[in-house]
C-alpha cells in the first residue's frame, strides 16, 4: 500500500504540472496565484518536489535541496539546507516556499530561487503536515494515529494567518476525522479524508471554513483543483472529476495504479 500510494502521489504531481503547462501562460490557476514564467506546474499538497523557473526543489526527510535545471538533462545541485528530521512536503506560492514537517511549517523567502532564505518556522505538536496557501492564509491538515503523531488523538484542519510571514498566527482549528492532502480554489477548500472520502469547505470567510459537502463515495488522499476540475489520488489510481458552481461532481476519468 505504501509503495502504491507513493507512485500515485508522484503521478499526481506530474499530471498537475502537465495540466498547467498545457493551459498556457495566459490561463493561470486561481488556486495558485502564479506569476507567468515563475512557477512551473501545480502540484498536490503532499508533493515532495516543486519547480520554479529553472530551479528544482526537493525535500528529503532532513533537508531542502535546490538544483539548477537550466539544462534539464544535467541538473546541478545549488544549495542544501538542513532542517532536522521529519520533513514531508513542499508547496511553492508566489515568492515563497512552504515546507511541511512533522512538527511545523517552514517558510522560505524565494526571491532568489537558487538561494531560498528561511524566514520562520511555525510550530505545532508532532503531526503529519500537508499545507496549501491561498492569499494570506495557509491551510494545514494534522492527522492523528500516524507514525508522526502516535500520542495525539486529535486530527484537525488549521487556518494560519501568514500576512506577516515572519510571525504566522493560528486563526482556526477545526476537528477532522483523518485528513490527508488538500487544495484551495477561490472560495472552495477541498480536503481528502483518505478512505473516508472528500470534504468540501466554503472559505468565503478564509478564517472560518464551513463544511458544505462530504462525499464519502470519493476516497481522497491528495487533490489538485484546477479550472473546475479535480485531480484526485484515490485508493486504486488517479481520478478526475468536474465540479460546477452548484458544487456538483461529475466523474471524468481514471488512471488505475496498482
Amino acid at each position: 500500500m505504501k509503495n502504491s500510494t507513493l507512485r500515485i502521489v508522484m503521478y499526481l504531481m506530474v499530471i498537475g504540472s502537465a495540466t498547467f503547462a498545457i493551459s498556457g501562460c495566459d490561463s493561470v490557476s486561481r488556486s495558485a496565484d502564479i506569476s507567468p514564467g515563475s512557477q512551473t506546474g501545480t502540484g498536490g499538497s503532499m508533493a515532495r518536489f516543486a519547480i520554479t523557473g529553472n530551479t528544482l526543489y526537493i525535500v528529503t526527510r532532513q533537508s531542502l535541496d535546490v538544483y539548477d535545471i537550466t539544462q534539464p538533462d544535467q541538473p546541478v545541485k545549488a544549495t542544501k539546507t538542513d532542517l532536522g528530521v521529519g520533513i514531508e512536503t513542499i508547496f511553492p506560492y508566489k515568492n515563497n516556499l512552504f515546507v511541511g514537517a512533522n512538527d511545523g511549517m517552514y517558510i522560505f523567502e524565494n526571491a532568489q530561487p537558487q538561494s531560498p532564505r528561511l524566514l520562520t518556522k511555525y510550530t505545532h505538536v508532532m503531526s503529519c503536515d500537508p499545507v496549501v496557501v491561498q492569499g494570506i492564509y495557509a491551510y494545514v491538515t494534522l492527522r492523528n494515529a500516524t507514525v508522526c503523531r502516535q500520542f495525539v488523538s486529535r486530527s484537525t484542519l488549521d487556518v494560519v494567518d501568514i500576512s506577516n510571514l515572519s510571525s504566522p498566527q493560528l486563526k482556526t482549528s477545526l476537528p477532522m476525522e483523518s485528513p490527508y492532502g488538500l487544495g484551495a480554489d477561490g472560495n472552495r477548500l477541498f480536503v481528502g479524508e483518505g478512505t473516508r472520502g472528500l470534504k468540501l469547505f466554503d472559505i468565503s470567510n478564509p478564517e472560518q471554513p464551513v463544511l458544505k459537502e462530504f462525499r464519502e463515495d470519493i476516497p481522497t488522499y491528495d487533490v489538485i483543483p484546477y479550472r473546475s476540475t479535480l485531480i484526485i489520488t484515490g485508493e486504486q489510481g488517479i481520478y478526475q472529476y468536474r465540479y460546477d458552481d452548484k458544487d456538483q461532481f461529475d466523474f471524468l476519468s481514471k488512471i488505475p495504479v496498482e
